[in-house]
């Protein structure tokens, strides 16, 4: 397992590799952290599966979330990783997309082992993190510097591979592209994350800013090429 590489990569979307790669068919899907369920909107519309718990431990995200009716498959939990509240061996995949580096340091193993609990044999847990690179990451880490909790959650996953909890099936790097219309999306979307309390006073605000813009183009919208990992991980 290889923590980073250098690129270009192809392009790619969590939603191709998940309609590929993991049993959705008929299947029973988990989402630990699913944020605003974008994707968690796209898997139950697009994709035949059968249900999506979809969990949030923000539990701002998660009222606004329950406010949510047009998606029949999908039930909306609070909860974090470090407790799951589903049976032995009753889901068929679960799906953790940028969210693993949010778990406490302290958690990671638990959590690990939860998802293999929840698991059914042959089970196949996809996990998504951002590499700590590309013109996005530069911008972040102006105010949330995530090098070393995406290190710690690597190592994590490298942990339960090695002592055999799981089979590494397959490690993906793939690049995607995130486009925001101007700052204020990008204010709105990111700085205005109701999970993480970011402290930004008025000269750090500016170099944000200033730094956002270098990349908006002159129809007014930014567009990222950003580096990923994906890690299938199987329970045996």
């Amino acid at each position: 397992m290889q923590l980073l590489k250098p690129g270009p990569f192809p392009i790619l979307s969590d939603l191709q590799l998940i309609a590929e790669r993991l049993p959705v068919e008929g299947g029973r899907l988990l989402e630990l952290g699913c944020g605003r369920a974008q994707t968690t909107r796209r898997i139950a519309e697009e994709l035949p599966v059968r249900e999506v718990i979809a969990t949030e431990v923000d539990r701002v995200q998660h009222e606004k979330n329950l406010r949510i009716t047009d998606l029949p498959k999908v039930t909306f939990r609070l909860g974090g990783v470090e407790a799951i509240e589903q049976p032995d061996g009753s889901i068929d995949a679960v799906i953790m997309l940028k969210s693993l580096h949010h778990v406490p340091r302290r958690l990671l193993t638990q959590g690990l082992r939860e998802i293999h609990r929840v698991l059914r044999p042959r089970g196949i847990a996809y996990f998504s993190e951002p590499l700590y690179a590309g013109h996005f990451n530069e911008i972040m880490r102006l105010f949330h510097d995530e090098r070393v909790v995406r290190e710690h959650a690597f190592e994590a996953l490298r942990a339960v591979v090695d002592e055999g909890l799981f089979l590494l099936e397959d490690e993906v790097f793939f690049d995607s592209i995130s486009r925001f219309q101007g700052f204020a999306e990008f204010e709105e979307r990111i700085l205005g994350a109701t999970h993480t309390e970011f402290v930004i006073d008025e000269m750090l605000y500016a170099r944000i800013r200033d730094r956002f813009m270098r990349h908006v183009g002159p129809d007014g919208v930014a567009e990222f090429r950003n580096p990923n990992r994906a890690d299938l991980l199987r329970k045996p």
